[in-house]
Formats: structure tokens, C-alpha cells, sequence
């Protein structure tokens, strides 16, 4: 019998609250993991994250990516700071998991996906919905005609105003269509395809910042499936997902968020009468973490292929976004 490989040794760029609270106990946990180090640029946080998780505390980026006891990163720091250390983190050999967006413009995502490839590396985005065993259940009602054909996709993630010294609200954070946009852009290629392009829209931004803070998007398929994608920071708490199809509709909550312990419920209303499909739960985080050791481990060519045309694509789409928007000041 072969003896199990070692736990592949990772460091953690950043100390964001998301990090604390939802990716570094799923990385502790995961025995194909350890967690060796947090890097911070303050000593006393980079020492506070250590404590709690039991690994060494790194004053400085440089210094942990300079470790050769660290085989891989995880990379929770605001989006605009993103491309700088995803880019440092493969040149100094480690495999990378990112926050998404991996970078704020299709032309540097596609830069990096290409240097990982060249150096043997994975790099992958940490948007963890796909992830998620819903999703899968979903696609088989979808495929399985239990709406007809597909017809519309409606998909919304909002959240309350944060505080006002929120990262989110400052340039670096990347604004709500890099925080939160991305999600629906991402689910209606997750759901319609790669060829889907943005038809237009709306961008609502802070006068004082230029930061966006809401936006909707009308995306099409070349068959003329339509996607009505919603997402910000100035509304209500929601994420969902709404199939508009032939013979009826469907619709799912809880789509990008769902907690571990969260059992997802599936609406079906056709026109003789309506169904609730009560799915198991799932934890996506700590899936998402399994994927990236897999990939280290095995290498798998045609996986990494895929997964990083979808992010490339995604990439792209935010750029459409961007260009063909009507820009509203707030």
C-alpha cells in the first residue's frame, strides 16, 4: 500500500474577517491541508488570526510567499490587490486559492490563468456556489424538463448598506459588481452557457468614490434565453435564482449563501399544482477547499481547462458589463 501523501502546507495572504469566519475553519479541518502560517502587514493581526487557528503568525506577504516550507496560498485580500499577489504568489511556486474576482479585468485574469498553466501551478477561484450540491440538482430538473425549456433566468444578490468604512465602499474593495456581481453573472453561465453576452446595463455608483454600489444586467444566450441579473448593497438581504420556463417555474433561495447546515428547498409551480423538493445540505466552503487539494494532487488537465475558460469568461462578461452600462450617480 502507498503510504497517504502529506498534508500539502498552506499559508494565508490576509487577514479578512471572511477568511476568520467562513474559509480558515474549513482549511483547518481539512486533513488534506495544514495550516502553517497567517501573513499580515500588522503584526498584532497576523498574530491574533495565529492564535485562533494554532499556526505561525508572518509580518509581511513577501516574507510567507519567500517560506519554502509553504506549498500554497489562500488569498482572501480586497479584490484590486488581487492580480499584485496572485502574480508574486505563482512566481514563487506556490498554488494559489483566491477570493474572487481573481483580477479586476479580463486581460490580467487571463494573464494569470496562463502563467499558473505555464508554471504547473492550479489557481483557482475561491466562488464557491458551483460548488454546492444544489446546483447539480437543479441543473437535472432543468435537463429532466421539469419547467419545459427554459425560457428566463432571473438571479438577485443583495445585501443591507454596510458601515460606512466597509471595504467595499472604498475603490480597492471593488464595489458591489466585483463583491457581489459577480455571483449572478457567474450563475447564468453556470446555468445557460458560455455564450452568453450582455445586452446592457445600469450601474448606480457613489458621487464621492465612483464606487458602484447596485446594478442590474440584461444577458442574453445566442437562442434568446434571457438573464435578468440583479445584485448591491443598498437593499434588502437576497439571493435567488428564478427559471421561467415553458411549462412552468422554478425557484430556489439561498443560492450563493447557504450554510452548512442549510437544507435548500426547490419551488416547482406548473400548471396543474406546485411541488417543494426539500434538498440535503451541503457545505460548500469545505468542498471548495477538497477541490483545490484534489487538483494540486492529481493535476487534472482538462478539469483545470474548464474551470478556467469559466472564469476567463466570467471575466469578460464584467468587462461587458462595464462597457455598456448607463452609469447613475447616487
Amino acid at each position: 500500500m502507498h503510504a497517504p501523501a502529506p498534508p500539502l502546507r498552506i499559508g494565508v495572504v490576509g487577514c479578512a474577517d471572511f477568511a476568520r469566519r467562513r474559509m480558515l475553519p474549513v482549511i483547518a479541518a481539512d486533513p488534506g491541508l495544514r495550516l502553517a502560517a497567517v501573513a499580515s502587514r500588522s503584526e498584532a493581526k497576523a498574530a491574533r488570526f495565529a492564535d485562533a487557528f494554532g499556526c505561525a503568525a508572518v509580518h509581511g506577504y513577501d516574507a510567507l510567499l519567500a517560506a519554502p516550507d509553504i506549498d500554497a496560498v489562500y488569498l482572501p485580500l480586497p479584490p484590486m490587490l488581487h492580480a499584485e499577489w496572485i502574480e508574486r504568489a505563482l512566481r514563487a511556486g506556490k498554488h494559489v486559492l483566491a477570493e474572487k474576482p481573481l483580477t479586476a479585468d479580463a486581460a490580467g485574469t487571463e494573464r494569470l490563468l496562463r502563467l499558473a498553466a505555464d508554471r504547473g501551478l492550479v489557481l483557482l477561484e475561491n466562488l464557491v456556489f458551483p460548488h454546492h450540491a444544489q446546483h447539480a440538482a437543479v441543473r437535472k430538473f432543468l435537463a429532466d424538463g421539469a419547467i419545459g425549456e427554459v425560457r428566463d433566468v432571473a438571479v438577485a444578490f443583495t445585501i443591507p448598506p454596510r458601515p460606512e468604512d466597509d471595504i467595499r465602499y472604498r475603490p480597492r474593495g471593488g464595489g458591489a459588481l466585483l463583491d457581489m456581481g459577480v455571483y449572478p453573472i457567474r450563475a447564468a453561465l453556470h446555468y445557460l452557457g458560455p455564450e452568453v453576452e450582455v445586452v446592457g446595463a445600469v450601474l448606480r455608483s457613489q458621487a464621492a468614490t465612483g464606487v458602484v454600489v447596485a446594478g442590474r444586467v440584461l444577458a442574453r444566450t445566442p437562442a434568446g434565453v434571457t438573464a435578468d441579473l440583479a445584485f448591491g448593497m443598498e437593499h434588502s438581504y437576497r439571493t435567488s435564482c428564478e427559471f421561467a420556463g415553458s411549462a412552468g417555474r422554478l425557484q430556489l433561495d439561498r443560492v450563493f449563501t447557504p450554510p452548512p447546515d442549510f437544507p435548500p428547498v426547490v419551488r416547482i409551480e406548473r400548471q396543474d399544482g406546485r411541488e417543494e423538493v426539500v434538498l440535503p445540505a451541503d457545505d460548500q466552503y469545505a468542498n471548495v477547499v477538497r477541490h483545490f487539494v484534489h487538483a494540486v494532487r492529481t493535476g487534472t488537465p482538462a478539469q483545470a481547462e474548464a474551470e478556467a475558460e469559466a472564469t476567463l469568461r466570467q471575466a469578460r462578461l464584467v468587462g461587458e458589463v462595464e462597457s455598456r452600462a448607463v452609469r447613475v450617480t447616487v
